[in-house]
């Protein structure tokens, strides 16, 4: 039976892998991922399919009769159960932002694999466990192997009968206390996560294998000057990796350094300095990119002069912890609320690399006509003409060599045009045919210019960026400060408008989308319930499940010292179609024996028992397939443990609310009814008398 239920893997796997070029995706990091997250759901079906007919082979009936009857008994609960899974798994398609473009091929992957993995569940599997025969003499010669399978199953039924059905009858019989006891623990994770207690961060920082710093100096700095800051970091690149470096065995955790100056043309005010360090699984000294890039930060101090230093180690960087926009029409007001801002953001010890959009400009030389100059009809446009031509010079003629097209440009010599004083002795063509010096026609004033200017809606803007220390620093305290701060500053300034963009935007954006996916996704999820059950009111008694699988998640987070993340959120959506799986194959199971004229309390017990085994061992599957991810050492897997340890510790906690809470809950709404229909019996007949 496990062979043939684990042979639905490859089937199901090679059939998303048939369908990827049809629906426009690729293999890659996201897509291997949702096979990854597919590996323990993908059988599922299979589990409770082939579980069931082998329940039935146990009996007297032939392989025949056990196939069929085994998979129509659960055909119906089985099938919608995938459908709410496939319905879970869409809701991540609805994330908007860039994070929605990233992991909108997760359900692209996942749902072919769900759906073929039905479909061979309920044709191919009872085709083949159709030709098993289970021989019922206990006094069979076996092997070892053989005596472990029936012992360990007998061992595990004995404590499905001695320990869990006394657990559930006793939960049952304190039903209020039961109910109390789960949705206070469910408040307390709640309360946690909403005082900061439990730790949020939106996009987690990954370090990286690579550390990068980038410097940018005021435009028109000479490539003499950024090459020689450069060097400074470069020589504080090669202190560290002396640091990192074993003296007996000379291998050192930085493997390459490089350093360049000049990024594009006409850009010798830029200049990059990055080293490459071993892979984390295969680096000998025990440390990451955040921390080395921590001390080269030390190590490199202050750079005079420069506009913008960034540091970077660590990938999927979305946008920025702060990016706050400032927009107005007075640029004057704009800088002095930009630098208050940077103030106060430097203030907080966890942020570093503040820096802002505004260019500070290179110098330029303004030119204002004398009184002269309109005596003698020249006009500001000759004088600007003449002096561009003068400087880079005027095309006169163009000759075509071969393939080539030579221009010929007239200028004034080099050693004529690099002072300022070269400038204002310039020779004017005035109208009457003379020439006059360009210092006595124009007064010549050196003075700043922007090299861009930003404007949206037709406002000047200025971007406020700043990094955080994630591990220190807590963003959603210090947003609510900054946000605080700017209300106060905007009494003093009311021309300036602001906006928190990076990732305050970015995770207002998704978990808007999220929100309003969420809702689609749980009315679907009810409908495909209420389809079965035939009933409005029991899809609640599983869908009541869902919320705890926040609380496995939680404590998952908690025992691997990880804050909870966007990713987090992501992987507990992926939850929710497996927990409704399992609860909704209990309910079924339950209405099945009502149906057969078992009492309601009896139904319960027998279901618990019943359906120990399938709704375990989906789960352990589930959790088991996650666990090459959970402890994957590679860089490239770090961004996506969060999704892993929702999913996997939040179905091992929604495993066991599942087997003692829905039937908790379906006492209580039978109780619930049962008392509702008293008093309107009651009403009835009180108003008929």
């Amino acid at each position: 039976v496990a062979f043939w239920v684990f042979i639905g893997i490859p089937v199901s796997f090679l059939g998303s892998l048939l369908m990827m070029p049809l629906l426009g995706v690729s293999l890659n990091l996201i897509t291997l991922f949702a096979f990854i997250v597919a590996l323990g759901i993908v059988v599922d079906d299979a589990i409770v399919t082939g579980e069931n007919i082998y329940t039935h082979m146990r009996k007297t009936e032939s392989g025949l009769d056990a196939a069929i009857n085994g998979t129509k008994e659960v055909a119906v609960p089985v099938t919608f159960g995938v459908l709410t899974t496939v319905a879970a798994f869409s809701a991540i398609g609805f994330v908007e932002g860039r994070l929605g473009a990233i992991f909108s091929q997760i359900p692209v992957v996942v749902i072919p694999i769900l759906l073929f993995s039905l479909i061979e569940s309920k044709f191919v599997l009872p085709a083949h466990l159709k030709h098993l025969k289970i021989i019922k003499d206990k006094n069979r010669k076996t092997n070892a192997f053989q005596r472990f399978q029936e012992n360990f199953a007998d061992g595990f039924e004995r404590i499905i009968l001695m320990y869990f059905q006394p657990l559930l009858k006793r939960c049952i019989k304190a039903k209020f206390s039961t109910f109390i006891i789960f949705w206070g623990l469910l408040l307390i994770v709640l309360g946690g996560i909403f005082s900061g207690r439990i730790g949020w961060t939106f996009w987690p920082r990954v370090p990286s294998e690579t550390v990068v710093v980038n410097i940018t100096m005021p435009v028109g700095t000479p490539f003499s000057v950024t090459n020689s800051h450069i060097n400074r970091m470069t020589e504080a690149a090669q202190q560290i990796k002396d640091k990192y470096t074993n003296k007996d065995t000379g291998n050192s955790a930085i493997m390459h350094i490089l350093s360049r100056v000049g990024l594009g043309s006409n850009r010798s005010n830029q200049g990059k300095v990055l080293f490459e360090l071993v892979p984390p699984q295969d680096r000998v000294v025990d440390v990451n990119s955040q921390d080395i890039l921590k001390e080269w930060r030390k190590l490199i101090g202050t750079i005079p002069g420069a506009e913008q230093i960034t540091f970077r180690a660590e990938i999927g960087r979305a946008s920025d912890p702060f990016d706050i926009e400032l927009r107005s029409n007075d640029l004057s007001q704009m800088e002095v609320v930009s630098e208050l801002v940077k103030d106060r953001m430097a203030s907080h010890p966890a942020i570093f690399d503040i820096n802002d959009s505004l260019s500070r400009g290179r110098t330029e030389v303004r030119l204002e006509l004398k009184p002269e100059a309109h005596l003698m009809g020249v006009s500001k446009a000759d004088i600007t003409q003449q002096v561009r031509q003068s400087f880079f010079g005027l095309e006169t003629q163009r000759i075509q060599r071969g393939r080539d097209d030579v221009r010929v440009i007239i200028r004034l010599p080099i050693e004529k045009r690099t002072s300022l004083s070269d400038l204002s002795s310039i020779l004017i063509n005035t109208t009457e045919g003379g020439q006059i010096p360009l210092s006595t026609l124009a007064i010549l004033s050196p003075n700043t210019s922007p090299t861009s200017i930003r404007r949206i809606d037709g406002y000047r803007t200025l971007n406020i960026n700043a990094d955080l220390d994630k591990k220190s620093g807590d963003v959603t305290a210090i947003t609510k400060d900054l946000r605080a701060h700017l209300e106060e500053i905007s009494t003093q300034f009311p021309n300036v408008q602001y906006k928190f963009a990076g990732e305050s935007e970015e995770q207002e954006k998704s978990f808007t989308s999220l929100l309003f996916g969420l809702m689609g996704v749980f009315f679907i999820i009810y409908c495909l319930l209420a389809i079965p059950f035939k009933s409005y009111s029991q899809p609640t008694v599983v869908m009541s499940i869902i919320p705890f699988g926040l609380i496995g998640a939680v404590i998952g987070h908690v025992l691997l010292g990880m804050n909870l993340t966007m990713m987090s959120m992501l992987g507990l959506l992926a939850f929710v179609g497996v927990t409704v799986n399992d609860s909704l194959v209990l309910v079924d199971y339950i209405n099945k024996r009502r149906e057969e004229g078992v009492d309601v309390y009896d139904a319960i017990i027998n279901a618990g028992a019943a359906r120990f085994r399938p709704v375990m061992l989906t789960s352990l599957t589930t959790f088991i397939g996650l666990i090459p991810l959970l402890f994957e050492k590679a860089t490239q897997a770090q961004f996506l443990k969060p999704m892993a340890v929702s999913l996997g510790f939040g179905i091992m906690f929604a495993t066991f609310s599942t087997l003692i809470l829905v039937p908790v809950h379906y006492i209580l709404l039978h109780r619930l009814k049962e008392v509702s229909r008293e008093k309107f019996i009651q009403t009835k007949q009180y108003i008929f008398s």
